[in-house]
């Protein structure tokens, strides 16, 4: 019997679901927005909050335990630089699960964790991540202007 027995297993040993939550927290961090099973959104909320809250802090204690838990040191230069200043009011709840369905292969069901008014970062990375395509594609338009019609594409020149 598993009676008062908290947390998610996740279908596996302890050290592999550390590892995977580990790196959801990581990217969660960093990206703002993660796409995930629902299960493992929701074990890994409580351990987002704690790394903000951490955040806030700002300590160098802090620091060191969050660099103790997340992966990278990027991430936790980005925790106490940009996602924590954000919260200096909140008391808390800085993590949204928005349900998404169910995924077509295995019909899990998958969501988004995400943190809380983080909307104007998001919106300023899709507008960088369009204008950056754009560009690709005008540079790929002229250089198939430049070719000509009957010449191949140099497969080295494309990258």
């Amino acid at each position: 019997m598993r009676h008062r027995k908290g947390g998610f297993k996740l279908g596996r040993n302890t050290s592999h679901r550390r590892a995977l939550l580990r790196n959801l927290v990581t990217s969660i961090i960093l990206h703002d927005r993660v796409e995930t099973t629902l299960t493992k959104a929701k074990a890994s909320r409580p351990l987002v909050e704690k790394m903000i809250t951490l955040g806030k802090n700002g300590s160098v204690h802090a620091r060191r335990q969050a660099a103790a838990y997340l992966m990278t040191p990027e991430a936790v230069d980005h925790l106490f630089k940009t996602v924590a200043p954000v919260y200096t009011s909140r008391q808390g709840g800085y993590t949204r699960i928005v349900k998404l369905g169910q995924r077509k292969g295995d019909a899990a069901e998958v969501a988004f964790i995400e943190l809380v008014d983080t909307e104007d970062r998001q919106a300023a990375k899709a507008t960088k991540r369009d204008e950056a395509k754009q560009k690709r594609r005008e540079e790929l338009q002229k250089q198939l202007e430049e070719r000509g019609p009957g010449e191949q594409p140099d497969p080295s020149s494309e990258k």
